[in-house]
């Protein structure tokens, strides 16, 4: 292997390690995002059990999708309240 060819693995290689990182920390985010919506959730005495998948649909305002499949939107009104409603 030429010493160009030598240096273009590397350099792929090196980018492609360095991508996994932060693939992982985005993990981690949304594990922590969906535990965090199951315990507001519970705390408003509505039957979820766990959540399974959330989407951001903007700044605080989140859809969230529980085990069963209930589904709940989960904001912050203009008052600064958690505000959970069944979708």
């Amino acid at each position: 292997m030429n010493r160009y060819a030598r240096t273009i693995a590397l350099v792929v290689a090196a980018a492609t390690l360095g991508a996994t990182p932060a693939l992982a920390a985005d993990d981690a985010t949304t594990v922590s995002d969906t535990q965090d919506l199951t315990a507001v959730i519970a705390l408003q005495g509505l039957p979820c059990g766990q959540v399974v998948s959330a989407t951001q649909q903007g700044e605080n305002d989140f859809l969230a999708t529980c085990q069963d499949g209930t589904r709940y939107r989960v904001s912050v009104n203009a008052e600064g309240r958690v505000v959970v409603e069944k979708q």
